[in-house]
């Protein structure tokens, strides 16, 4: 076996268009990890969104690795091996700015999402994701210092033909202090500095005693790219951005089975 620990985004990666995961790809990660290899999801969504589909997918076991490498958890206990997030300060600097330029905001805390406006947008977010976000009746920057959340990360929704704008608009103010990057075409997402999902590669060999070398990892997004330049398997599904596709090996597509070719000819060769 090649690589012994297989890293997969699941959004645009192992997940289809429909919301769905093929059986070719179940069958393979379940061939992997009969053969002895850890198969681990590396997302940027919410463990009380990822979870469930975990279990899903027969994952019931081992390690997920959540809000772009701010958490990682055990899957079917949901406890916690490591948990960033934003001090209070830090959270209400950046909520005021983007209340300031009056963006749809999302924050999450805990097992929560808290929102700032309700649209179509949102509803879209809230099918594929299968959480609820919590409208507030205040402003988010209000309502955190009322209520000393601990946020792990903020977003902001918008218009895919908006987001280049936004994206260099949080980026140019908040790029020196902290990871600015979009997991999809209408979200830009702000974390910690140092919590992108390449810190899962570290903390995942460390905790399997597994070498970076026998590492590899599949993206789509801009979000995926740290993940991919960590590992020593360098993937991307035929539908990833320019940028993840000429640093990696490009396999099928998310809606071909891209993360079972990549298990099977690459992972387990």
């Amino acid at each position: 076996m090649k690589y012994r620990l297989f890293l997969s985004d699941f959004d645009g990666t192992l997940v289809r268009s429909d919301g769905s995961v093929s059986e070719r790809n179940i069958k393979a990660i379940a061939a992997y990890r009969s053969a002895g290899g850890i198969f681990a999801v590396v997302t940027g969504r919410m463990l009380a969104s990822i979870r469930p589909r975990l279990f899903e997918l027969g994952l019931s076991d081992g390690l997920v690795v959540a809000f772009q490498g701010a958490q990682v958890a055990d899957i079917r206990t949901g406890r916690l091996l490591k948990d960033g997030g934003f001090a209070e300060e830090e959270t209400l600097g950046i909520l005021r700015f983007l209340e300031e330029n009056d963006l749809h905001i999302h924050i999450y805390a805990g097992e929560s999402m808290y929102v700032n406006r309700r649209n179509a947008l949102l509803e879209m977010y809230e099918r594929i994701t299968r959480v609820k976000g919590i409208l507030s009746d205040m402003p988010l920057s209000d309502y955190v210092k009322a209520h000393h959340l601990k946020v792990i990360k903020m977003l902001v929704m918008c218009d895919p033909a908006d987001r280049p704008r936004v994206e260099e608009l949080l980026s140019r103010r908040f790029g020196s202090e902290y990871y600015v990057t979009c997991s999809s075409p209408y979200l830009v997402e702000i974390m910690p500095k140092g919590e992108s999902k390449a810190a899962a590669v570290p903390f995942l060999s460390e905790y399997y005693k597994i070498p970076v070398s026998e590492i590899a990892a599949i993206g789509d997004q801009k979000n995926d790219i740290p993940l991919v330049q960590a590992a020593g398997g360098k993937f991307a599904v035929a539908n990833a951005v320019e940028e993840l596709r000429s640093i990696a090996t490009v396999v099928p597509s998310f809606e071909e089975d891209g993360v079972a070719y990549a298990i099977e000819k690459y992972a387990m060769g």
